[in-house]
């Protein structure tokens, strides 16, 4: 019965998803894949310039490629691109084609990009810098890929399909997770701790720089305001702020008067001008301010297009 629950729940998510992709207008299909394009040449920048020439295998179907292009004839690349087969075969029969089809075009450019870029040698042999670099070039190219709608393949596939069963994990955190299990491979294949920590830090470093593409910083705060001069406070965020304020009806437990509570939600940097506004109009005002961590709506994150 939970079985079938979550099935249908899946099903709601990617029924959604789909109608999102079918609102999307010719010209917003072709920036889509301008988008995709750029991203994966991104992609395989960090892959062929900085990680792979440096023998650092970042974990997924990346990581394996780099193992396996060491102890046999193909390229990183191509492999990348054999690996996905079995992947994109499941994501198919998962999401369907149509939802698939930006993915094939993704893994096949990554798969181009990489067996092209793979002649031009290491930007630079300091493990350091190219865990640094490439893993981060790696993280913005599958950021942009994501945000447009699709995914570079491999354990993308694997962690879109995850997130529908596990909503409340981070695409980055479940990124780490399954990674790590291909460094600890790689470290106990090759007998090199010290590329295998490297990898690691690359692994770290790709999870955080993916979150903070997709989700963005903490950077928004969740504000309640109790006042006698709701009206002029919201008269002010509105008009100096220009963000969206919403009264909740309240009332006193103690004098039981009837109040309005302002709620906003307002970016970082804005938030010390909010308290200010309600320090010279209110000093006695009663505010709560916390952090938001993820949003989405008008002003923010649209919620099918960038929930992944």
């Amino acid at each position: 019965m939970a079985k079938q629950s979550a099935k249908q729940a899946a099903d709601k998510i990617k029924e959604r998803e789909l109608r999102f992709i079918d609102k999307k207008t010719p010209f917003r299909r072709a920036l889509d894949y301008l988008l995709m394009t750029v991203a994966c040449g991104i992609y395989a920048v960090g892959i062929s310039l900085f990680l792979d020439p440096n023998s650092l295998a970042p974990g997924g179907v990346t990581g394996i490629s780099i193992i396996l292009n060491r102890i046999t004839f193909l390229e990183t690349g191509t492999w990348i691109f054999i690996l996905n087969i079995p992947i994109l075969a499941v994501g198919m029969w998962r999401f369907g084609f149509r939802f698939i089809l930006s993915t094939i075009y993704c893994t096949a450019l990554t798969s181009l990009f990489t067996n092209v870029l793979s002649g031009c040698g290491a930007v630079t042999d300091d493990l350091f810098l190219a865990a640094v670099v490439g893993s981060s070039l790696i993280a913005v190219g599958m950021g942009l890929v994501f945000k447009a709608g699709a995914t570079t393949g491999g354990l993308d596939i694997v962690v879109k399909l995850l997130r529908l069963k596990m909503p409340f994990m981070k695409t980055g955190s479940l990124f780490l997770t399954l990674d790590a299990v291909v460094v600890t491979a790689s470290a106990l294949l090759f007998r090199d701790i010290e590329r295998a920590l490297y990898a690691g830090m690359a692994i770290f470093i790709t999870s955080v720089v993916l979150d903070v593409v997709l989700y963005g910083r903490d950077g928004a705060k969740l504000i309640y305001i109790i006042s006698d001069h709701h009206e002029i406070i919201t008269k002010r965020l509105l008009e100096e702020l220009d963000i969206g304020v919403t009264y909740v009806n309240g009332s006193g437990a103690y004098s039981g008067r009837q109040k309005s509570v302002i709620m906003c939600v307002i970016r970082k940097n804005l938030s010390s001008k909010a308290e200010e506004i309600v320090k010279e109009e209110d000093p006695l005002a009663f505010m709560i301010i916390t952090s938001a961590t993820e949003i989405y709506g008008e002003g923010y994150k649209n919620l099918f297009s960038e929930k992944l």
